[in-house]
């Protein structure tokens, strides 16, 4: 037979107060949850520093993003940048700090020579704990105001030290800043501080008396640059005008002899032209000639003398040959006309081709005919 519950006052009692014995323990759990988190967030490393106990210090390693736990009671943790970090020292207060914060170092003569410097940078999340171990500092602007701007100071007295004023004002610039950057990489690497980049912004300021002197010998290499450029561009006409001067002369010279064998070849063509016509005249060609030249007409008075006869002497023709030897010669020479052509002239100097004189074939020999009767 089942037992009857009955209610008992009492018992509420002790029940109300277990639920709030629950109730308190719950939220002193929560809020103890909640004091011993944290997250880090991204661009950041957390840095657990031991505060009691054998391990008490900096740990070693880094803690990474996200939620972590520890104990508040005897732990801290510490969230660090790692992300980069910009930063400049100028003369201006309108950038940066509202103070003077550039940069001053010397040359090699002890010039002072003054800039504004920008540097950018970022922490090495390993080397992060070790940074912080030495410096007990977690904000990178003061870090930067603080300890790196003394090693780029230090750096740029160092580099610029060895170079003299003209070259830092002038192309050395470049190198220097160069070297300065090295500098500060070596010095900053070893405390986890990584240099992304060191620029000079803006001009050097140097004392005016120094500045002027410069720019004048500048402006000296600048004018002597600009006169050996001129004389070499005159050099350089004075050339041309004598390679076409040279040019001019020799087309004329070639013209002159091209125009000078022109003629020669004309004066030999016209000589055995002539020499062949000498060769090729004859006693009978000659009579035959005056033949067809004389009108029938004769003297109206010859004095009584006898009438004149068209003859001629043979001896006067001045050939020097007999007739054997002139009909060969005369061959021989219209021969050579056709085996032997006179070379083409030059391009330049080509003159239209002589045209060969046709020798005058003998004719026959005329009819023989009495002598005309005068007239009364």
């Amino acid at each position: 037979m089942a037992q009857k519950f009955t209610f008992q006052p009492q018992n509420l009692g002790r029940t109300v107060v277990r639920l709030a014995i629950l109730a308190i323990v719950g939220v002193v759990l929560v809020t103890a949850g909640c004091s011993c988190s944290t997250r880090i967030d991204a661009g950041h490393v957390g840095i657990r520093v031991k505060l009691a106990g054998n391990e008490r210090g900096v740990q070693d390693m880094e803690v990474k993003t996200g939620w972590v736990f520890y104990n508040p009671a005897i732990e801290q943790l510490i969230q660090f940048p790692t992300s980069v970090q910009n930063i400049i020292w100028t003369q201006s207060p309108h950038e940066g700090r509202a103070v003077d914060e550039s940069i001053t170092f010397s040359s090699q003569e002890g010039v002072n020579i003054n800039a504004d410097i920008g540097l950018s940078f970022h922490i090495d999340p390993s080397l992060a704990p070790k940074l912080y171990a030495r410096f007990r500092l977690n904000d990178m602007q003061v870090l930067a105001n603080g300890y790196m701007r003394n090693v780029v100071r230090e750096a740029f007295n160092e580099v610029t030290s060895k170079m003299p004023v003209q070259e830092i004002y002038g192309s050395g610039k470049s190198k220097m800043v160069n070297d300065v950057n090295n500098r500060v990489k070596e010095v900053l690497i070893k405390d986890g501080i990584v240099i992304d980049q060191l620029t000079v912004t803006g001009a050097l300021r140097l004392p005016q008396n120094v500045a002027d002197a410069i720019n004048r010998a500048m402006e000296a290499t600048q004018n002597a640059i600009q006169s050996e450029n001129r004389v070499r561009q005159v050099k350089a006409e004075a050339d041309q005008a004598v390679t076409h001067a040279t040019g001019q002369a020799e087309a004329t010279r070639m013209k002159a002899q091209g125009e000078a064998d022109a003629i020669l070849i004309r004066a030999r063509a016209e000589a055995k032209a002539n020499e062949v016509i000498r060769l090729s005249m004859s006693p009978s060609v000659l009579q035959y000639r005056s033949m067809e030249r004389w009108d029938g007409k004769l003297p109206m008075y010859n004095a009584g003398g006898q009438l004149p006869l068209l003859t001629f002497d043979a001896t006067k023709l001045a050939t020097g040959l007999d007739e054997p030897a002139r009909e060969k010669k005369l061959k021989e020479l219209l021969e050579e006309g056709v085996r032997k052509p006179e070379p083409a002239p030059p391009p330049h100097t080509r003159e239209p081709p002589v045209q060969p004189v046709q020798p005058v074939p003998p004719p026959a020999p005329p009819p023989s005919a009495a002598p005309a009767t005068p007239k009364k």
